[in-house]
C-alpha cells in the first residue's frame, strides 16, 4: 500500500530556474547515492545497464528525428558521452527515471520525489538527466556545482538525457504534445550542456 503526497507535478516553468530545487535535487541524489547498497539491487532485480547498451536505439532515433533535431550535433553529443570513461567506482543507488512527472510540487517548492519503480544500483549519471528536463542554465549551473561531479560524470550525464528523450520524441511526441514539448526541451538543453 502507498500514501498519498499531496503536490502538483512539476514544470520547468515552475520550478526550472529554482535555486532551492536545484540543491534540493542535488542533496537528494547525493544522500541516495551514499545510501548503502549491501548487495542489494533495484526495482528492476539488476544492476542498471551502462549507457552504451542504448547506442543502437539512440541512434536510430537520432536519424528518424533528423528533420527535428540537428543530427549532426546530437551525434557529437552521443559519441562524446560514450567516449567518456566509464564509472569507475562501486555501484551507487539511482533513481532510474527522474524527470519532471515523477517530482511534486506544494507552494511553488519543490516537495517530494515520487516512483522508485526503476530504482537500480549503477553509474549515477543516469539521473542527471533530470538537469536538461527540469532546470534553466542558472539552475543546471548551480545543481552540477552543489552534486560536485566530475567532467566525466556530467558528460555521460548528458548522454543519458538524449538517449531517453529522442527515444521518448519518437514514441510520444505524435500523440503527446506534453511529451513532445518535454523532449524537445530535454534535447536542446542537453546541446546546450
Amino acid at each position: 500500500m502507498s500514501r498519498w503526497i499531496e503536490g502538483e507535478t512539476a514544470t520547468a516553468e515552475g520550478l526550472g530556474d529554482s535555486v532551492p530545487a536545484a540543491r534540493g535535487l542535488a542533496g537528494f541524489l547525493t544522500a541516495l547515492a551514499a545510501c548503502p547498497t549491501d548487495g542489494g539491487v533495484g526495482g528492476g532485480g539488476e544492476v542498471r545497464a551502462p549507457l552504451a547498451e542504448r547506442d543502437a536505439a539512440t541512434r536510430a532515433a537520432i536519424t528518424a528525428l533528423a528533420g527535428v533535431f540537428d543530427a549532426g550535433a546530437m551525434t557529437a553529443l552521443w559519441d562524446g558521452a560514450l567516449a567518456a570513461p566509464a564509472w569507475g567506482r562501486a555501484a551507487v543507488w539511482c533513481h532510474g527515471d527522474l524527470h519532471t512527472g515523477n517530482l511534486l510540487t506544494a507552494g511553488g517548492e519543490l516537495s517530494a520525489v515520487i516512483d522508485f519503480g526503476e530504482l537500480g544500483l549503477g553509474d549515477p549519471a543516469c539521473d542527471l538527466t533530470i538537469a536538461f528536463t527540469l532546470m534553466s542554465a542558472r539552475s543546471r549551473a548551480v545543481f552540477r556545482t552543489t552534486l560536485g561531479v566530475d567532467e566525466d560524470t556530467w558528460t555521460r550525464g548528458r548522454g543519458w538525457a538524449p538517449a531517453t528523450g529522442l527515444n521518448a520524441h519518437v514514441t510520444y511526441a505524435a500523440t503527446s504534445p506534453r511529451v513532445a514539448a518535454q523532449t524537445a526541451r530535454q534535447i536542446t538543453a542537453a546541446l546546450a550542456g
